[in-house]
């Protein structure tokens, strides 16, 4: 997922980029350009990949990007030759789709299927299913606890499977009630670097260690009144949660976790939005859960059951039983430009935000955070697709990130 979302990211942005320097236009939206794209990515964790990305863009009627074809032939430092297969569709507001599976000579494999609709909440019901298989040997792990050490980095490998069902009642358009079930099977191995130690070398004891199993099964009570699902410039999200796995249901592990996020977003102008984000989760199951399954700071993306973002550090930096992190940015609209059949708009928002995570259920919210300073080039083709590179600063140096859609 990191390693499509990078390249598709990167296509996006550059793409407006182009249009904008050459005021390139197709005129015939039924024409299937072929685009060959330089691919460079960077990841904290996985280092720098290099390679092409021939491009296939299909508009509609309307000029308006409905689906893309982007296999890549690339090469990381680490990794070796490697290959992706992606198509990506976006058939309108309310439904959207998309199908990866790609390889590394060294370690890494994946599969990733992914279809969502109803998404506009305008039926009675909202419905995504979800495929995902990796083999990610590029995962960091430092320890748990908000003060992990930079000096105790390890390195290894995550082989995971899992299928994600969710099904929301939509109460209104606006008052979403959903249900979630991810059964998930996962395994530790070594790692690819071996400038760093293995994991099993240093936390021999950790807990997970050596994967598991979970069925987890998730309660999410939503209230949503954004002006857009995939480019929000009004209205908020705002959802609390509640989650639990047990050995009685066929996992390894018995625990719960709940929490809450709020999204808000204000603008002020035709060109500038202010989009503000907060989450909280807590978990509290003292020493039962596995590393893998607990809270982690870190990386670029808002994922509830997953991660949340803190972009001057790698995924997963921080992880423990609980987490907070506040994020703020302001998403200016420099540019507009047609690109190849459609409208492009050039964005840059500077951002600041700052987190932590936390063993114990009583910690202070506000003590000990990592800040991050930063600034973001989002290169946008309406109505759905928006890709990213950010650049952000923290504790630890710089880390650059690109993808789609919003960090948040």
């Amino acid at each position: 997922m990191k390693r499509r979302i990078a390249a598709i990211g990167a296509l996006v942005l550059g793409l407006v980029w182009l249009g904008s320097a050459l005021a390139f236009d197709v005129t015939d939206p039924q024409s299937w350009p072929f685009i060959p794209v330089p691919e460079i990515a960077t990841d904290p964790n996985g280092g720098t990949t290099v390679g092409i990305l021939p491009v296939f863009l299909f508009t509609d009627t309307k000029n308006q990007i409905r689906d893309i074809f982007a296999p890549d032939l690339n090469w990381n430092q680490t990794l070796g030759v490697g290959g992706t297969f992606r198509y990506l569709s976006y058939p309108n507001e309310d439904t959207n789709w998309y199908a990866t599976g790609g390889g590394a000579q060294n370690i890494a494999r994946q599969v990733d299927l992914d279809y969502q609709t109803g998404r506009t909440h305008q039926d009675l019901f909202t419905f995504e299913g979800r495929f995902f298989f990796e083999r990610d040997p590029t995962d960091r792990f430092y320890g748990t606890g908000n003060n992990s050490s930079q000096s105790n980095e390890t390195t290894y490998t995550t082989q995971q499977l899992y299928g994600m069902g969710s099904v929301g009642l939509n109460i209104s358009d606006k008052l979403q009630v959903q249900f979630m079930e991810r059964p998930r099977w996962v395994r530790i191995y070594d790692g690819a670097y071996t400038s760093l130690p293995q994991i099993f070398q240093v936390f021999p004891t950790q807990k997970g260690i050596n994967g598991g199993s979970e069925v987890l099964s998730q309660l999410v009570i939503q209230y949503d009144d954004r002006d857009s699902v995939d480019i929000p410039r009004s209205g908020g999200l705002y959802r609390v949660y509640g989650s639990v796995a047990d050995r009685a249901l066929g996992s390894s592990f018995s625990y719960t976790r709940f929490g809450y996020e709020a999204r808000k977003y204000y603008t002020i102008n035709p060109r500038i939005t202010f989009a503000g984000h907060v989450f909280m989760e807590y978990e509290p199951a003292g020493n039962e859960m596995p590393f893998w399954a607990q809270a982690r700071l870190g990386g670029d993306q808002a994922i509830l059951t997953d991660q949340q973002p803190l972009r001057g550090f790698g995924t997963g930096r921080y992880i423990d039983n609980n987490l907070v992190v506040a994020n703020i940015e302001m998403r200016n609209r420099v540019y507009d430009a047609n690109l190849f059949g459609t409208h492009g708009t050039l964005e840059i928002a500077p951002f600041a935000e700052a987190g932590r995570v936390a063993h114990q259920l009583g910690y202070n919210p506000v003590s000990e955070l990592h800040p991050v300073g930063g600034v973001g080039f989002r290169g946008i083709a309406q109505p759905f697709v928006v890709g990213f590179v950010d650049v952000g600063y923290g504790g630890q140096g710089a880390a650059i990130f690109s993808g789609i859609n919003y960090p948040f």
